[in-house]
């Protein structure tokens, strides 16, 4: 038999957290962000679940035709633009929206011969200071875009760096509505945490009022059932429902007394009889090497935690809780890692990304192939 380690993808999931992201932003169009493999849930595994998005949004040209062969005939946005001025011929063949944020990607369009003129979104960069023109040379860009054949519509964008906590939105609102004010074009401003925590509002700007939501919302990983400010607010707040189960079970236990160690460099030691189970999962599979003693995991639907290091293919983990509980567990018991037990509990990926000291968005995108996944619908 194989391995008993699978990946669980939620179809409904998927349905619930768009149309909960469309929800807090009622007026705007919703792009699904199916960037890095649609966040390692995989975009075919994913596609049914949020084909009621109005686009899909992602990175690079190989996602986008995979996205096409689907049968997605609606708006593709590459989110970074094109890397090089021939990947423009892929985006005249698949009928590709992409984000223009330098004067390079204008040079090439420029230069590019189309028999269809291409929509594009000119990126500012309003703060986060990574993609986009200066408010300072905003302007110059969108009349060099304007003035080519090549360009029909464009539509204007900018990205959040603080939309998940302090210090907020307001200063790169005030500064993407001044740069932008009297330019027509649909706006795309909100990613999962401006979506989510201010997508309804309409913030006052010193150049006008501009609506968070806009035109249209980018969630990403709340799509994917992780809250995007978490540890202020938890999925649970947010009510966005896991969308990856991670599951496995145990395949030994073991009974230590007090002074025993386990796991490599002896990193746990019992200080009293306790019994624990191996589970088959490990590093390999894309579980946090560096998740300490501690990180919480489902055995029977019962909140345990992990003890020692994480190996490659193993972890260990406390079983005397379980116990404790009233529930039995031993050799064969069902092991939630993350996502919805069989029994109904829930371990948002949330808990287990912060006891890791890492993100939701981190662990889902590094499940590993050799992880069989499977799709309920």
């Amino acid at each position: 038999m194989p391995r008993p380690i699978q990946a669980t993808i939620h179809t409904a999931s998927l349905r619930h957290n768009l149309a909960r992201a469309r929800t807090a932003a009622p007026d705007a169009r919703a792009w699904a962000v199916v960037k890095a493999n649609a966040y390692g849930h995989g975009i075919e595994a994913v596609f049914e679940g949020l084909r009621g998005a109005d686009g899909f949004a992602l990175l690079d040209l190989g996602e986008a035709g995979r996205v096409r062969a689907l049968g997605w005939r609606g708006p593709i946005l590459l989110l970074e633009g094109v890397f090089e001025a021939r990947d423009l011929e892929t985006c005249s063949r698949l009928n590709l929206w992409h984000v223009v944020h330098c004067e390079e990607q204008i040079d090439w369009l420029a230069l590019h011969k189309t028999h269809q003129p291409h929509r594009v979104f000119l990126k500012m960069n309003s703060g986060m200071n990574r993609l986009g023109f200066t408010p300072q040379r905003y302007r110059a860009a969108w009349t060099r875009l304007n003035a080519l054949p090549q360009v029909d519509e464009i539509s204007l964008m900018t990205h959040f760096s603080d939309s998940d906590g302090p210090p907020g939105i307001a200063a790169q609102m005030a500064v993407f509505s001044a740069a932008t004010q009297d330019l027509p074009g649909e706006r795309s401003l909100s990613n999962s945490a401006a979506t989510l925590r201010h997508g309804g509002e309409v913030v006052e700007t010193g150049s006008g009022s501009l609506r968070v939501g806009a035109d249209w919302i980018r969630p990403g990983i709340a799509v994917y059932g992780s809250a995007p400010d978490f540890p202020e607010h938890d999925s649970g707040h947010w009510g966005v429902q896991p969308a990856m189960t991670l599951a496995s079970r145990i395949i030994a236990t073991q009974e230590l007394k007090a002074g025993d160690t386990v796991g490599y460099g002896s990193r746990f030691t019992a200080d009293a009889p306790m019994r624990i189970g191996v589970v088959a999962c490990g590093y390999a599979d894309g579980y946090p090497r560096g998740a300490p003693t501690g990180t919480p995991v489902l055995v029977n639907g019962v909140r345990t935690r992990t003890v020692g290091r994480v190996s490659m293919d193993m972890i260990t983990v406390d079983l005397s809780k379980v116990q404790l509980a009233g529930v039995e567990a031993g050799f064969g018991s069902d092991v939630t890692l993350w996502g919805r037990a069989s029994h109904g509990a829930v371990l948002p990926i949330d808990d287990v990304a912060h006891a890791a000291g890492t993100v939701g968005y981190e662990l889902m995108c590094a499940l590993a192939p050799r992880v069989p996944v499977v799709v309920e619908t």
